[in-house]
């Protein structure tokens, strides 16, 4: 979701005029229809064939009816507790408290604040397998969070994108425990820490880089949004920068004619803008929020650009954040070269401010082929495709790794009025087509 323009009205005032004065922007690269997105095969994979045919799976499901009710009970329980970016600790307590009332005993919060707990299977060779769903909003602190609720609507800040995955993943747990269900594979259920934009994926790339059980796993999978409509099978990479353009500064009046940052950032905003790219691997770029300067009457000394640029391909992102690169370098040049440099020149400086790893995992693993097929037994038709979550570690790894919902169905989200529908029937389809993921990635014990 975009964010306002911050900063003095003078930046934005200038950027509009030296985009105005500029050729037209060279046109994006000649769009190539996109492949039509591979999807799992009609026949059940045998590790989910086992699943569905087992009498355990039946009283599960049937375990996870019964338990809705306290589903959504603890859904509006958590959400209601603040987890604004870096803020996430009192939620992740009061998770770690819920997983032990499901009946896992071996929970724990590593260095960064990931909630951890293990469900043991029966095979102490086998790899495990891992669950996630999000702890952090986008939603800063002091958001009003209170649930609200409209007959089966409820609605409130990150209650579907993260919350209701949350509380899903505690249900499922319950469910299993209920049928008395034993998997092959440990089950390590996570509520990960800094998943939204700010957090730049730091939960789920500490758990890879220092856990020994995520070095080690079969597959992840992330419960991520509602619904189950979307299997993401693709991890959109980004980069982020914060560029900032320094100058000598002065007096509107007594120093007209010095150099100018502002003319070297908008320059670079034009620049960016007239960089092509392709539509197929999907690449985007956005000069997303401007600031700086001290008033409308001096020429300022500061002023600062943030730009994101994103791709499924890593080189795409390579290429782009090259070409940003070189336009804000020969930007600065060309104001140097343009205006008075006596009292200073102007100059640029790159923060990077996010550095999503792009990835993916191919159409034909078995953890899609599962997930596609225990949708398809809930009467789901789900498609494959793109976006950046949690899931973009592993892939970027070669770990098998996919995003799914949560069930049920939901709007708004990144906004105040985020909602979701907790309809008992979408609402369990989806619940049931996750477990049955996750067992049929995890192997049921007959």
């Amino acid at each position: 979701m975009g964010r306002a323009v911050r900063g003095n009205w003078s930046v934005a005032l200038a950027l509009g005029l030296a985009v105005l004065a500029q050729p037209a922007l060279a046109k994006p690269a000649p769009a190539k229809a996109a492949p039509a997105a591979k999807i799992a095969p009609n026949p059940v994979p045998p590790e989910l064939a086992a699943v569905l045919a087992s009498k355990r799976f039946a009283a599960a499901r049937e375990a996870l009816r019964l338990d809705h009710p306290r589903m959504v009970e603890q859904l509006v329980t958590l959400t209601e507790v603040p987890a604004p970016p870096f803020g996430e600790a009192e939620r992740g307590s009061t998770f770690a408290a819920l997983l032990r009332g499901s009946g896992l005993a071996e929970v724990t919060t590593d260095a960064v604040g990931n909630v951890i707990a293990v469900r043991k299977g029966t095979d102490p060779k086998a790899a495990p397998l891992l669950v996630a769903a999000h702890l952090d909003t986008v939603f800063p602190a002091g958001t009003d969070v209170k649930v609200k609720r409209e007959g089966t609507r409820l609605m409130a800040p990150g209650i579907g994108d993260d919350t209701r995955g949350l509380a899903v993943m505690l249900s499922i747990i319950r469910a299993l425990d209920k049928a008395g269900i034993r998997t092959k594979r440990d089950v390590v259920f996570i509520g990960n820490v800094g998943e939204e934009g700010p957090g730049d994926l730091r939960g789920t790339r500490h758990l890879f880089a220092q856990d020994a059980r995520a070095k080690a796993a079969a597959g992840f999978i992330t419960i991520d949004g509602a619904g189950q409509g979307l299997i993401t099978t693709q991890g959109v990479g980004s980069r982020r920068y914060r560029l900032t353009f320094n100058g000598p500064g002065g007096h509107s009046w007594g120093k007209f004619g010095i150099v100018n940052p502002m003319a070297a950032l908008a320059r670079t905003v034009t620049g960016l803008y007239a960089v092509p790219v392709p539509q197929d691997p999907r690449t985007t770029y956005s000069a997303s929020v401007v600031g700086g300067g001290t008033s409308v009457n001096t020429i300022p000394n500061e002023v600062f650009l943030e730009v994101d640029i994103r791709s499924v391909a890593p080189a795409e992102v390579d290429r782009v954040d090259a070409a940003l690169k070189e336009i804000a370098a020969r930007a600065v040049d060309e104001e140097n070269a343009a205006r008075d440099t006596s009292s200073g020149k102007v100059s640029v400086t790159f923060k990077p401010i996010g550095d999503r790893p792009a990835g993916s995992t191919p159409d034909d693993s078995a953890l899609v082929r599962i997930a596609f097929a225990a949708a398809r037994a809930q009467g789901i038709e789900s498609k494959a495709g793109s976006q950046s979550t949690d899931a973009n570690v592993p892939m970027s790894l070669g770990i098998p790794a996919i995003a799914i919902g949560s069930g049920g169905s939901g709007g708004d989200a990144h906004a105040p009025s985020e909602w979701i529908d907790v309809a008992e029937g979408p609402s369990l389809a989806g619940m049931t087509a996750a477990m049955a993921t996750i067992l049929g990635a995890a192997g049921i014990e007959r």
